[in-house]
């Protein structure tokens, strides 16, 4: 019953499933125990403060549920808003517009005096960014009645939660229904201990107080390529450490990958690809790494002032308690769930990066909405098949659905389209023409089944497949759609008018 679902066209299909009935006498054996301090019973407790925790939440108290969220971080909004994508985000753009003013303004007619970089200045606006955001959340729960509790919580039963507070004390809550969201954390490389300063995860890369002269990023999945992108346009040499043959993760298009690391090798991103990290040595002024060929073969050493660990993340459930109402987790530390996100004990569920599916927090907020769905109306709705990805490198990448590698792999017969934005009329007067479109579709339907973009605004294209994926449409359905002229997005169109028959423009 317990198994994860989560594959590339799992749909969390409605079913009608009656809220946890909690029955008179165990109200009364919880009634007889002693607490910290009283509160009433909860309908819902949420562990965890983060994107699926707040979303959760927020979707509750709108549902009339009463609800608390409890977090330890001491503001909400998780990895995703104070250390992760918001922060990075700020820095992405910013150091783009950094390096765009010293490298791409002669052409467009713009003279400019001595530009400098004013790095702490940089990080005050990521910093003003992230604290809006994580604020505008507290609002939010106000407007909704959700009760936030600032502290550390851990289960003492099936339905009790005692809460170490930030602020002293301890505080027992009750509820009906439990929802962990207590996310992930970055995993750490054997041997080197991170200390954010030299050794440094996605955490310690959107704090450093000088710009290195060199950087190694042992990772070229999205996290390490987007960071290593942010410090290599502030001037470090970054060399982009990866064990598989590609970048950007098994996830990426393999075409859609070599565009990216030519473009990326381009900006001064070296890579070594194949290639293991065997151990480092942090005593001297200059880390050194040993590496070789993943096949084995000749080692070498390289020089480093900071190395970004980023192989990917973990769940986390440190401190939870989970032995005392035994729920356990699985070999990747996963805790374990059916198609409505309960465990064995079922009005306790789990959502977010600590459980199945890619770890992302438009996927954790998808399951936050639904959660509360499950457990208020008997039946929700997430289809994994259409949870898009985007790195936010320059250019862009984004997909979703299938890659070709896995549509290829599935026997599945298709067709492919692509459209170049050097065609595009809109890239072209922007001076950002770099990139493609890519649709996969099936050969005997026509329905989409993938697409994938590099070049510029591809985060926000994606949304356009992302849409067609989860409505099943054709390419030819895209291609007969008008889009604005000039737009990004007619390159999309005319992918799809390349899939089914012929671009217009190419």
């Amino acid at each position: 019953m317990f198994r994860n679902l989560i594959g590339p066209r799992a749909v969390i299909r409605p079913t009608l499933t009656l809220p946890t009935v909690v029955a008179p006498s165990a109200i009364a054996r919880w009634s007889k125990r002693g607490y910290a301090s009283e509160a009433e019973e909860k309908d819902l407790v949420i562990i965890g403060g983060g994107v699926a925790g707040y979303v959760a939440a927020i979707k509750a108290g709108q549902e009339g549920l009463k609800v608390a969220c409890i977090e330890k971080r001491g503001t909400l909004g998780g990895t995703c808003l104070n250390v992760g994508c918001i922060p990075s985000k700020a820095l992405l753009n910013n150091s783009h517009l950094y390096h765009q003013i010293l490298h791409d303004t002669k052409n467009r007619g713009i003279d400019v005096g001595d530009v400098k970089l004013n790095l702490g200045q940089m990080m005050k606006a990521k910093d003003t960014a992230v604290s809006g955001l994580t604020k505008g959340i507290e609002f939010l729960f106000k407007k909704n009645n959700v009760e936030y509790i600032k502290g550390t919580g851990a289960f003492t039963g099936e339905h009790e939660i005692k809460v170490n507070l930030s602020e002293g004390g301890e505080q027992t809550v009750t509820a009906k229904n439990i929802i962990i969201a207590t996310g992930s954390e970055a995993t750490p490389f054997p041997g080197l201990e991170i200390d954010e300063k030299r050794i440094i995860t996605s955490t310690g890369a959107i704090a450093l107080d000088k710009v290195p002269e060199s950087m190694v990023v042992i990772g070229g999945g999205i996290i390490g390529l987007e960071m290593g992108s942010v410090w290599s346009r502030l001037g470090a040499k970054v060399t982009v450490v990866e064990f598989l043959g590609q970048i950007g993760g098994p996830g990426m298009d393999a075409e859609i990958s070599k565009a990216a690391q030519k473009t990326l090798k381009k900006q001064g991103i070296e890579f070594k690809l194949n290639t293991k990290v065997l151990g480092g040595d942090t005593s001297g002024e200059k880390i050194k790494l040993d590496v070789e060929a993943a096949k084995g073969g000749k080692q070498e050493t390289l020089d480093a002032d900071v190395v970004l660990v980023a192989i990917g993340r973990r769940p986390y459930t440190a401190g939870l308690g989970l032995e005392n109402i035994g729920l356990e987790t699985d070999d990747k530390g996963r805790l374990v769930i059916d198609s409505e996100y309960r465990t064995k004990i079922p009005h306790i569920r789990v959502i977010g990066d600590c459980t199945f599916g890619p770890m992302l927090a438009h996927k954790a907020e998808e399951e936050g909405v639904a959660a509360i769905e499950y457990i208020k109306k008997g039946y929700g709705h997430v289809n994994y098949g259409a949870i898009p990805s985007v790195m936010y490198t320059h250019p862009e990448v984004a997909w979703v659905g299938q890659n070709e590698q896995e549509v290829k792999a599935s026997g599945v017969k298709y067709k492919v389209g692509t459209f170049p934005f050097s065609a595009n009329s809109r890239a072209k007067t922007n001076l950002d023409s770099e990139g493609l479109v890519k649709i996969i579709a099936d050969a005997e339907t026509d329905r989409i089944l993938g697409v994938h973009i590099i070049g510029p605004s591809a985060g926000e294209l994606i949304a356009e497949g992302t849409l067609a994926i989860e409505y099943g449409a054709s390419s030819e359905d895209i291609g007969r759609t008008s889009h604005a002229h000039p737009t990004l997005s007619e390159a999309f169109k005319e992918a799809a008018m390349a899939t089914y028959g012929k671009a217009i423009h190419f």
